[in-house]
């Protein structure tokens, strides 16, 4: 381990060993150099709870949420202990720090008719379209398969933008998500290295196909990602986001509609449907069944407008 810099190794051991994303790791990057600062030029084993505590309550004076101290407090902790395997600590010094209480917030979902017309609005456009506006017709085709996709199979933004067309493994390079479109499946590495496979609905299924049978047109050096730009490159996430969004406006849903919205919004009608919250913890990839759980309210809030609506006790009398 490099004496002067741990930080570099541990944040090198979490992308070449754990296979964290480029977006975790800038995360993890900054809330370390945040410890670091703290540290002052010290080891950065000489830090002490008292300082660690000292510095949450300032963030929370400062401004920052609750939701962003836990997760500072979450990467120092994971740190120190990755250090104290490396050299001998007293303590950690963040184990018994906790982070302010935060508000319950529940994740917005839209409902199921706002979700049809979203779903319909890019196929309404890919026939609108005229021969001679086919770069048109080609970016509708591929936004209508991301759109079903993201609803047919709860794919965070960062698995789906990372899908290849197929399984590759060649020149150091292999797939960390990829469809098996015989199978009706996409096969995806997720939050914390976490691998799941995920059906494929039949309208996702038909909204893909028809993507790849233009999507050829659109390749350019690299035939390996599954969803491409004009340019033949990758999809960048933003530009996902804002596809999104766009197409949420044109069905005329005022909501900031994103794609975590299409995660949420799978779920919650999963929920719904099913009651199933296990299925539902396994095909979002979670961890923990509590992170699963927030759907549950989401589901009482729904099963309480129905309530409210139907039940004679609950009627308001003229």
């Amino acid at each position: 381990m490099n004496p002067t810099d741990p930080i570099a190794d541990y944040l090198d051991e979490l992308e070449h060993v754990r296979r964290l994303s480029a977006h975790t790791l800038r995360g993890y990057a900054h809330e370390l150099a945040e410890l670091k600062k703290l540290a002052n030029g010290r080891p950065l084993e000489k830090v002490t709870s008292v300082e660690v505590r000292g510095a949450a309550v300032r963030a929370h004076a400062g401004g920052l949420s609750a939701r962003s101290i836990a997760h500072r407090l979450s990467v120092w902790r994971a740190f120190y202990r990755w250090l104290a395997g490396r050299i001998a600590l007293d303590a950690n010094p963040v184990a018994a720090v906790r982070a302010p209480k935060r508000e319950k917030t529940l994740p917005k979902a839209l409902s199921v008719d706002d979700t049809m017309k979203l779903m319909d609005a890019p196929s309404a456009s890919v026939s609108a379209q005229t021969g001679e506006n086919a770069a048109g017709s080609i970016e509708a085709l591929r936004d209508h398969a991301m759109l079903e996709l993201f609803y047919s199979s709860g794919l965070r933004l960062a698995e789906l933008v990372g899908l290849d067309a197929r399984y590759v493994k060649r020149d150091g390079y292999e797939s960390a998500g990829w469809l098996k479109r015989d199978a009706a499946e996409v096969e995806v590495h997720g939050k914390g290295g976490r691998h799941r496979v995920v059906p494929v609905g039949k309208k996702a299924l038909q909204a893909l196909d028809a993507w790849l049978a233009v999507r050829g047109s659109w390749v350019k050096h690299d035939d390996t990602p599954l969803f491409l730009s004009v340019r033949g490159n990758r999809m960048a996430p933003g530009i996902v986001r804002e596809r999104v969004k766009r197409a949420a406006l044109a069905a005329g849903i005022p909501a900031n509609v994103h794609p975590h919205v299409l995660r949420h919004s799978f779920a919650t009608h999963l929920l719904q449907s099913s009651g199933d919250l296990r299925a539902v913890q396994e095909l979002l990839g979670h961890a923990s069944i509590a992170a699963t759980q927030v759907y549950t309210s989401l589901d009482f809030q729904h099963l309480a407008k129905v309530y409210d609506t139907a039940h004679p006790r609950a009627k308001k009398r003229d």
